[in-house]
């Protein structure tokens, strides 16, 4: 896992084999980063919606602390993707998310 702080957040690429293998390192180091705004880069890796689920549980842990967590993943139908996640092709467009949810959060939303 690369760790890199990028504009008002902390990008975590994924250099694992397996995206499982992935979200396990984030969740368990998951203490390191749990006041950042959290940008998972997955996107060189072929993924399954199943694999995308599988980061629901770190998303509602990550947006009761009013942090912010977007994936971005470019093989995926994104019209499938559950809502509660955040889901983009692009890492400019997670930090455009990113950017938009910390102005709601300064505005009270």
């Amino acid at each position: 896992m690369k760790v890199e702080k990028k504009h008002q957040c902390t990008v975590l690429k994924d250099t694992q084999e397996l995206v499982s293998v992935f979200l396990e390192k984030v969740t368990h180091e998951y203490q390191t980063f749990h006041n950042d705004n959290l940008v998972l880069d997955i996107s060189k890796k072929e993924i399954s919606l199943d694999d995308i689920k599988a980061f629901l549980p770190l998303q509602k842990t990550h947006k009761k602390n009013k942090k912010s967590l977007v994936i971005v993943a470019s093989n995926i139908d994104f019209n499938k993707t559950p809502a509660q996640l955040t889901v983009v092709p692009t890492l400019q467009e997670a930090f455009d998310i990113i950017e938009m949810e910390e102005i709601e959060r300064d505005l009270g939303f």
